[in-house]
């Protein structure tokens, strides 16, 4: 039989089996017959209300939640509940966002006007001897123990402001790629010139000591960074990071541009040049940001586009289109002859088109045309598309080593005011395409246009390499630099570009979080719609035991974190810069999607004047609206907030403490007791906040006493109960008293720095208190954890309880506190099977109990989570050898992955306690939904990450092909020899730096490829809620042949519902009901206009696309312009730094490609190595379609 029926007649046998299960399990002859159990609704009530009386008194009695309650009430004619106004908040936070971000523009600008003087007061030395402190090579010794050369003695320091690294503060140090000799002339000039920021470096952090990392990144390759640190190689001994392809160095240096790049993939671009092409492209987008825009054409016997979808349009180049496009750039094949002409056309047609409708960054406009060569200058396609005005500049990237070509391509270059360059390696290709940026940059140079750039979200990568990664979210403040020389100055020389990091944490401290309630946040989002911190924005993934980055991390859009805000409304008012609210219902997920909350929460928005970006303030309707006002003594306060354990949220800024060097070290309650005793007046606290804390002291101290008075009495008792008891405030503060021996507590991770959906974040109240909060008042909500610490079991063992304490003054509630227990789920389990035992009033026993066979009971959740269940393992599932179709399905889903909140399965055979009921007993759940016990709701995430579908068209097709086999065998010995004879020309034709940088880049490509796993989806999943209005409910359920009774009773004064059922009947028939997520899977149509879509976006304020000086120059215009730049950047001596070629308007006719070296054309002067001229022949010898 052929493979691909395999698949086919496999599901055939499968259905056949599990239809003749089916109907084993019906006995169609026999006809429809009840369960043989009798369940009285007065029992099961009389179950449910002795369980909820026996549980309430257990829990109020360990958790002293009525005295708390008294103690509130005692207060409450001291007390003041003031509505909090939305508008005039977040009005406040935004000006104090602005003056903190204003001071680290003023800290930037110091750094740019000391880098532009001591440039002005520079003479370039080609001679000069400097030794500086390179970051890679400082405190490094040869064998000798002697420091080696750039390698002197740096004093390194850790500092808790900068993530606890090894730092020196007083002095800054160099970083280069590997790529970059660090004794070139340009280098030693750049760096001796920019000694002279150290001193600025210092001031400015002496002045504003929330400044962290500043930094200089030069135009020739250097980066100075401040405070110093060192720097250590990746595990090639590579150091890749180049400061001028971040973004934050790219965004300051040129004005948006669209571009189309146009690559040729005719059959002459086979080999190695077709992967330098492909590296070469990638390179180009990797110097796009979000304010750009983008297309890629490829070209051989007739042109198309490498995404048919963005035909004809440009998309937005962020993140997640970047990617797109590299992937699809690395599946192009080589084939037939290239029509230039026609991808040239098409290219300025584009552009034209986006022009006219608006669209598009409405600034500079380029074409790339990577190609190896050119067989005419296709000026009729010039003259009809760009000349006389040349507004679109075209750069040319002559690939390979041959110049035949070269004439042409600086002409086309040189005549619509672009660049060319020809890149012979792959270690070329980035060097290379930097160049286009300071011709992009001129106009803005020759006006000294001093930007101020802000940065979308972004992971520090910047120390990626070194001690440690920190993936803290930040932004970067960036300013260009230009020489103000008066030799140079109209020809605008970009020295490089300043920057400062601000870590978005900090600047959400700014919003403090006591102010905004229970359920409320902020949030900031930036011109182009993009979140740049929310409290459900998730960055991070796990690939096995790691966290990474998720690849589109920095462009998730508001959209699709508010996702409730279908129509935008949201969206478009922050984008346009608007101040104003509005309201909206929404689905809030808890516990990693398990749970949902349903508010209505206001929604209050305004812009941060000077920056792209916007702030949110969202306060939830209710008792989000009120914040509570006491007062007491600070002599009172400060004596109840000194106990061993009170703790305070370790997030929330009481006190600052993060400038001061002699305030680092202290704890938050540390500084606060300092400032209110007067010890230290030069801490600056938030005074309403430490009220708030000093009157929650005072009325929760009695709870301590309360609770070590009840350990002491009752201490066997306790110990076979809880564990422990809690409580927290709405001003973070939060107090705990173990009933046990700390040893002997189930759960050690709960209310530990560690478990931080437990404690008090800037994100977030904990869990237990957001739940609380949304419970009828007095009733309790009950949440299983699995025990965290050594040798604790996998199961659930624990059960964390909280009620909230509610204050009403005026007719206006506000949430003071919540208060629990942490009790263990045996204590629970008991108490249920003894309030089980009777049934009648009087105490007399049952003939049939929940832990007899005779009855299934079931103690879930408002969320149908199983806290007690005492099924027997056999009775859930008949006929397991078989596999029904729900099975068939949900295996089928598995195969092509799931999203964040899990991959579908079946269900398993094994402890129930912490399972959904759904996935337990199908025919239950469905018939709790079908009858309005519970309700499903669907919830999406836009977040997720997924498994890429597979590409094997039925599973059995690796084990039935060898020679598929043997081919991808072959394949990887080819790819071996290739970065084998890639090594061995990078050594012997290049030097050693640019050597190991190919390795690195063709070790990247490849181990890209290997771990690639997930990818970004959009998933959506069920939550199930419990309908607070149905408390009881009975019914039958149709099985076939017999039919199932069930009786439901909710558990008073709690979350908790009690479900009775007959397990004599076979529902097996039922698929289960699965608590998983999907991924969404969009038709092509939809997909492309998903992809296609423009959002509204606001572009940025300024445009440099041209100057006046910058026009139709002759050849003497351009020698002298090139003779200028040469003065200041004299050409580089490194082998294999390829020359570019600036342009002009006038063509160079009788001249050779290398006489115009300086001028208008370049060629690598390093011959071709016989391995780099074997590479073509065998760089992908076995086509990829023998593969698949």
């Amino acid at each position: 039989m052929p493979s691909r029926l395999w698949p086919v007649a496999w599901a055939s046998v499968r259905k056949t089996a599990a239809i003749l299960c089916l109907l084993l399990l019906s006995g169609a002859a026999l006809p429809p017959t009840t369960g043989q159990a009798k369940i009285p609704l007065e029992t099961v009530k009389l179950w449910a209300d002795t369980f909820g009386s026996d549980l309430y008194d257990m829990v109020t009695k360990y958790s002293g939640s009525l005295l708390l309650q008294k103690k509130y009430k005692d207060v409450e004619p001291s007390l003041r509940i003031q509505e909090v106004d939305g508008l005039e908040l977040v009005r406040k936070f935004s000006e104090d966002m602005e003056t903190m971000l204003h001071r680290k523009v003023e800290a930037i600008k110091n750094l740019v006007q000391a880098a532009e003087e001591a440039d002005l007061n520079h003479e370039f030395n080609k001679s000069l001897v400097f030794d500086y402190y390179n970051s890679v090579l400082i405190n490094e010794r040869d064998a000798n123990g002697n420091y080696v050369e750039l390698g002197a003695e740096f004093v390194l320091e850790s500092n808790a402001h900068f993530s606890n690294l090894m730092v020196n503060t007083s002095l800054s140090s160099v970083q280069l790629p590997t790529n970059v000799y660090n004794k070139d002339p340009d280098i030693l000039n750049g760096v001796y010139m920019s000694e002279a920021l150290n001193p600025v470096f210092v001031e400015n952090f002496q002045r504003d000591p929330t400044l962290t990392w500043q930094y200089f990144g030069s135009s020739t390759g250097f980066f100075r960074i401040y405070p110093g640190i060192k720097w250590t190689p990746d595990e090639n001994g590579v150091v890749a990071f180049d400061c001028r392809n971040r973004g934050w160095y790219i965004q300051a240096a040129t004005s948006p541009k669209d571009v189309v790049i146009v690559v040729d993939t005719s059959g002459s671009m086979k080999g190695l040049r077709m992967t330098i092409a492909k590296h070469t492209v990638s390179a180009i987008l990797d110097t796009l940001g979000e304010n750009d825009f983008v297309n890629v054409i490829a070209y051989n016997d007739y042109i198309h586009y490498i995404e048919p979808c963005f035909k004809g349009t440009l998309v937005q180049a962020d993140r997640d289109n970047r990617e797109h496009f590299k992937q699809l750039v690395d599946k192009l094949m080589v084939k037939g002859v290239g029509v230039v002409d026609q991808a040239l056309r098409e290219a300025f047609q584009i552009l034209k088109q986006c022009q006219e409708a608006r669209q598009g960054s409405l600034c500079n406009q380029a074409i790339m045309l990577v190609t190896d060569g050119a067989v005419e200058n296709y000026e009729p396609v010039f003259e009809k598309y760009n000349w006389p005005d040349r507004k679109v500049r075209v750069f040319t990237y002559l690939i390979g080593r041959e110049v035949t070509f070269a004439d042409r391509m600086r002409w086309i270059a040189c005549n619509n005011k672009g660049y060319y360059t020809q890149i012979s390696t792959l270690a070329d290709a980035q060097e290379n395409v930097m160049e286009y940026l300071h011709v992009l940059s001129r106009p803005m140079v020759i006006n000294h246009d001093h930007d101020v750039t802000w940065t979308e979200a972004y992971m520090d990568s910047k120390l990626s390499s070194s001690q440690a990664q920190s993936l803290t979210l930040l932004t970067t403040v960036a300013m260009p630099v230009f020489s103000k020389k008066k030799e140079t100055r109209s020809h605008g020389i970009l020295l490089g570009v300043m920057g400062s990091d601000v870590a978005l944490r900090e600047l959400m401290k700014l919003a403090p979080r006591y102010k905004l309630g229970v359920h409320g946040y902020a949030f900031l989002n930036t011109n182009n719609g993009y979140i740049l911190s929310h409290p459900d924005l998730r960055p991070l993934y796990r690939e096995g035991k790691k966290l990474k980055p998720k690849p589109n991390y920095n462009s998730v859009d508001l959209s699709e974190v508010e996702w409730e805000d279908r129509a935008e409304v949201l969206r478009t008012a922050m984008i346009n810069g608007e101040t104003g609210s509005l309201s909206m219902d929404v689905k809030v997920p808890l516990d990693t999607g398990k749970r949902v909350l349903f508010l209505t929460n206001n929604y209050f928005f305004t812009d941060i004047s000077d920056t792209p970006f916007s702030l949110g303030v969202v306060l939830s309707q209710g008792h989000g609206e009120y914040i509570l006002l006491g007062n007491t003594s600070v002599e009172e306060g400060l004596h109840d907030l000194l106990h061993p354990d009170l703790t305070l949220a370790r997030d929330w800024i009481y006190c600052i403490t993060d400038i001061d060097p002699a305030h680092r070290k202290l704890s938050q309650l540390e500084a606060m007791v300092r400032f209110l005793t007067g010890e230290d007046p030069d801490l600056k606290c938030d005074e309403e906040l430490l009220r708030e804390v000093l009157f929650d002291a005072v009325v929760t101290a009695p709870m301590e006493a309360y609770w070590t008075a009840l350990g002491l009495n009752s201490s066997e008792e306790s110990e076979r109960v809880a564990d422990m008891a809690f409580l927290g405030t709405r001003a973070g503060l939060l107090r705990r008293s173990l009933y046990v021996g700390s040893e002997k507590v189930s759960d050690t991770k709960f209310l530990s720095p560690e478990d931080e959906p437990s404690m008090f974040t800037m994100d977030h109240f904990p869990l237990w208190y957001r739940q609380a909060a949304e419970q009828p008042a007095g009733s309790f909500v009950f949440n299983l954890r699995s025990a965290e610490g050594p040798g604790s079991p996998s199961e659930p063992v624990v059960v964390t309880v909280s009620t909230a304490v509610a204050v009403t003054v005026d007719k206006k509630t506000a949430i003071a506190a919540a208060v629990g227990i942490q009790m263990r789920l045996e204590s629970l389990q008991r108490t249920f099977w003894a309030a089980t035992q009777q049934c009648s009033a009087a105490g007399e026993p049952c003939p049939e109990s929940c832990q007899d066979s005779a009855l299934d009971c079931f103690v879930i959740d408002h969320n149908g989570l199983i806290l007690i269940s005492e099924r027997s393992q056999e009775s859930e599932s008949q006929c397991v050898a078989w596999t029904p179709r729900w099975l068939m399905a949900a295996e089928a889903l598995q195969e092509h992955g799931a999203g964040t909140h899990g991959t579908l399965s079946s269900p398993t055979v094994g402890p129930k306690m912490g399972r959904f009921l759904g996935e337990v007993d199908g025919a239950l759940m469905t018939q709790l939904l079908s009858t309005g016990v519970f309700s499903q709701v669907t919830m999406y995430d836009y977040q997720a990450m997924c498994k890429p579908p597979s590409h094997h068209h039925s599973a059995a097709r690796p084990l039935v092909s060898p020679i598929s086999a043997f081919l991808t065998v072959t394949r990887w010995l080819m790819d071996e020899l290739l970065l084998f004879l890639l090594e061995w020309s990078a050594w012997g034709s290049w030097q050693a730096d640019s050597g190991a940088a190919a390795r690195a880049v063709f070790h990247h490509s490849h181990k890209q490829k290997q771990q690639d796993v997930l990818q970004p989806c959009d998933t959506e999943y069920p939550v199930f809620v419990h309908q607070r209005a149905v408390q009881e409910a009975s019914g039958l359920i149709q099985c076939g042949a017999c039919q199932k009774t069930f009786v439901m009773q909710q558990v008073p004064n709690s979350s908790l519902l009690l479900l009775v059922t007959d397990p004599t009947c076979d529902c097996s028939v039922f698929p289960p009901v699965l608590q998983e997520a999907t991924e969404v899977k969009y038709n092509a149509s939809v997909k492309c206009d998903r992809m296609r879509s423009q959002k509204l976006r606001r572009r940025p304020d300024s445009c440099h696309a041209f100057h006046p000086e910058i026009s139709v120059r002759g050849h003497l215009g351009v020698q002298v312009y090139m003779n200028a730049f040469m003065h200041v950047y004299p050409s580089s001596s490194k082998p294999a730094r390829t020359q570019g070629a600036f342009y002009t308007e006038l063509p160079f006719p009788g001249r050779g490609p290398l006489e115009n070296a300086q001028d208008c054309g370049g060629t690598s002067d390093t011959p071709a190595s016989h391995p780099l001229l074997l590479l073509p022949l065998c760089a992908w010898v076995l086509p990829s379609q023998l593969l698949q």
